[in-house]
Formats: C-alpha cells, structure tokens, sequence
C-alpha cells in the first residue's frame, strides 16, 4: 500500500476527501507549500505545522547537488533529517534541469547538465531520478519527465511527449524493482533510539511504501495532452500529474489546457496540477477537480514583499503604509495580521529586516491554505444535512 484517496465528498466536478500516505493523511483538494532545499524558506516546521501544513513539497534537483541525496538517506531520509513527520513529495528534478536552458542537454538516456552552483557536471536519468528520491524518502515521488518549452511547434510537443511516455516507463520499472530501499522501510524508532540517536519522526504505515506518481505533458495540444494521459494510465500509477504549464502560455491556455486534461484522468485516483497558482486560480482548479496543487508563488512573492490578502494583493514596500496602523488583512486570523500593522511590516521591509521575510511568508502561507479550507467547507456543505434533518 502506497497512498490511497478517500473521496468523501462532490460538488460538480469539484470532490472533497482524505489523501492517505505514509506519514500521515491529508485533507484535499490541498495546497502544498515549497520547501525547496527540505526547508521552506524562512519558516520553522513548528510553524509550518502551526499554519495546518499537511504535505509539502522539496526539489530534487537541487537536494541533489546540496546536501547531496547519500547524506539526506544516512540520516533516515528526508522526515528525518528535516524533523518533519508529516508527509512529504518531491519533484523529479525535470523542471530544474528544464529551466537551465544552456547548461543541459537532453538525449534518450537522460539529461546531461551542469550545476547552477559551481558549474559541476552532472546527469540524470528516469532511473537515476528514481534512485534519488527512494533515497530522499518522500511519500510521494515523480516520474522524471521532459517538460516542454512555450512555445513550440507540433513536431517539438509530440517528440516530447513521447519522450516522456518512454521515461516513464522506465521510472516505473526501476521503482518497483527497488521501492523497499526506502530509508523508512528498514528504520525502526527503537533502532534509532539505541544507536543514541534522535527518534524517528513517526512511526510509518505497516507495509506502506512510496508513491510513484506519472505525468501528463504535451505542451499546449489538447490532443497529446489527451494522448498522453492515456499512455500514461496505461502504464499505471497511484497518482496523475499535470505538468509542463506555467512556462510562460497565457493564463486562460494554462486553464484551458488544465480542464480538457482533467476529463482524461482517473476519478478515483489523486490529480495533481504541478506548479500553479494565485489564490484565485488554485481555488478555480480546485473547484474544477484537482486534488494536490504546489507552487512558489506565495513564498517568493513574500520575500518581495507582495501579499495577498481578501482585499486583494498589498505591495508592502509602498511609502502609504508608513504609518498605517491598520493590520495586513482585517479578515485574516493568521498571527501577523493578529499582532502587527502595516506600518510595522513596511519598517520591517524598508530595512531589509530578516523578519519581513518571515512574517510575509507566515501570511502568504496561511492565506493559500485558508483559501483551501474554505473550497473544501464549500465542497463539503453540499452533503450537509439539511436543518433539522435527524
């Protein structure tokens, strides 16, 4: 048993449920923050955990190159080395070494790149990815995919596609021969314990593995898209993914290619859409299907001090909020806009304080995740017995 999705509730196209990993359950549709190098930037896990995070995500690409994947396995693997006992996805590194443009090269085998870090040579492969997220641990982890360029021609979308069907088929291969290599598959708490080292985070599901989930690519073609989503259920995964948007297509392709997408993929099995999404749009897609969404959004905007709020986006850096004694967003309970003023925020950022990061991403987060608990309450009040239904 990897991951299972419990549906428990619909609305239209929309569902509600439990996604149930390894390390713990998770309410969907979920928002999963983005804790590139097994931290998300700037917030402590305590705080994360204080904030609701059920699931997040980390990059293997870049986990990699630093620490490097033999040191995160020697330490138990990611939950571990990270204290986190909550469950976790990683990427496949193909959106990385897709955004290096220059330094990589793509051939059959795999992708030959060099380190954005010092320059370094390195490759990777569907079975070499494999290795390296069963070594990082994670609950749910990628097939190693091509992720096409926008734009690009009819015969560039299908060649990558088609690429990517072939890949994921070897990932498949390689990770069914090799899931039980998982750090937390052979790690005992009380082995840990009398070795003097620190408790295991938790305790996993008896017999639980990893998760490999495909992906579906094709650029922007509704047709490869279609096709592509077929080939990939047929060589079967737990989970499906949507990848290769947001790579610089016009929102209304991104939503369009996503909702012709989804009617091709499995209903009672996660949908995962990689890497997109303003508060609005991740509640559209939830709305729309999608169970599992990511994206650096609302960290990265935070540390340059763009924050969402119900009023809409405030650029905090802005000279009108000098001495607005006012909090952030009047309707947010998250503990920045419980305590301080915009006043202090825009001091905090003017100065280059560490802690304008900190809170702004504290808020951002918190605003991503309220946003998810409200589509679900709305998914959910559809099965709510009617007043005084006994």
């Amino acid at each position: 048993m990897s991951v299972h999705l419990q549906i428990d509730a619909t609305r239209g196209a929309a569902r509600a449920g439990t996604l149930i990993t390894p390390h713990g359950e998770v309410e969907t549709p979920v928002f999963m923050p983005v804790g590139t190098l097994a931290s998300v930037k700037g917030v402590s896990q305590d705080v994360l955990e204080e904030l609701g995070v059920e699931i997040l995500l980390s990059n293997t690409y870049h986990l990699f190159l630093r620490p490097g994947v033999e040191t995160v396995h020697r330490m138990g693997g990611l939950h571990r080395f990270m204290s986190w006992d909550r469950a976790i996805l990683t990427d496949s590194g193909g959106f990385q070494v897709f955004s290096l443009t220059d330094l990589r090269k793509v051939s059959e085998e795999g992708v030959a790149f060099r380190s954005h870090l010092d320059g370094s040579p390195h490759f990777l492969s569907p079975e070499k990815a494999m290795e390296a997220q069963i070594g990082l641990g994670a609950d749910i982890i990628m097939a190693f995919d091509e992720c096409t360029e926008y734009p690009a021609d009819a015969a560039r979308a299908r060649a990558s596609m088609e690429l990517t069907v072939r890949w994921a088929a070897r990932c498949k291969n390689y990770f069914e021969e090799r899931k039980n290599e998982v750090p937390w598959a052979r790690t005992e708490s009380a082995e840990l314990r009398s070795a003097g080292q620190p408790k295991a985070a938790v305790p996993t599901r008896t017999g639980a593995t990893q998760a490999l989930f495909g992906i579906v690519q094709g650029g922007m073609d509704t047709e490869l898209r279609r096709e592509s989503a077929e080939r990939t259920i047929d060589i079967g995964f737990p989970g499906y993914a949507i990848g290769g948007l947001s790579v610089g297509e016009p929102r209304e392709l991104t939503r369009d290619i996503v909702l012709s997408t989804l009617e091709h993929l499995p209903s009672g099995q996660p949908r995962y859409l990689m890497g997109v999404g303003t508060p609005e749009e991740i509640a559209q897609y939830a709305q729309s299907g999608v169970d599992m969404m990511d994206c650096v959004l609302p960290t990265r905007a935070a540390r340059h001090g763009l924050l969402f709020t119900s009023e809409g986006k405030v650029s905090i850096k802005q000279a009108r909020y000098a001495q607005d004694e006012s909090a952030l967003d009047p309707a947010c309970e998250c503990r920045v806009c419980q305590r301080y003023s915009r006043a202090y925020l825009r001091h905090l950022y003017a100065s280059n304080e560490l802690l304008a990061q900190v809170l702004n991403t504290v808020h951002n987060l918190h605003f991503y995740l309220a946003t998810m608990r409200t589509v679900r309450t709305w998914i959910r009040a559809a099965h709510a017995p009617a007043a005084g239904a006994s």
